[in-house]
């Protein structure tokens, strides 16, 4: 039974970490948190943009996929900060190789 539960979970984290509409989400959260982040600051928006796209995904596209909800936003949370943390370093290493 555990093992079954554990392996459900990584097969929905692996889902999730690859979802094409999760990863273009959090580029377009991204780009408007670095658009605003005068007004806005830059760890606020991310974080409640992540935990939208957590919540939202799970309950829209597929709400009957995941083993049960609460643990699909948490593993959504953890797939979430991976993107974003690499979107980050994507957009810092094309800024220092451009010189901006």
């Amino acid at each position: 039974m555990r093992g079954e539960r554990g392996a459900k979970m990584i097969q929905t984290f692996v889902d999730q970490i690859g979802d094409p509409f999760r990863i273009i989400l959090l580029i377009g959260l991204f780009v408007t948190m670095w658009r605003t982040r005068g007004a806005t600051g830059i760890w606020l928006p991310l974080a409640l943009g992540c935990a939208f796209v957590a919540v939202l995904i799970p309950l829209t596209v597929r709400p009957t996929a995941a083993p049960d909800l609460p643990a699909a936003i948490g593993i959504g949370l953890v797939a979430n900060a991976f993107w974003v943390a690499m979107i980050g370093a994507a957009w810092a290493l094309w800024r220092r190789l451009s010189g901006r």
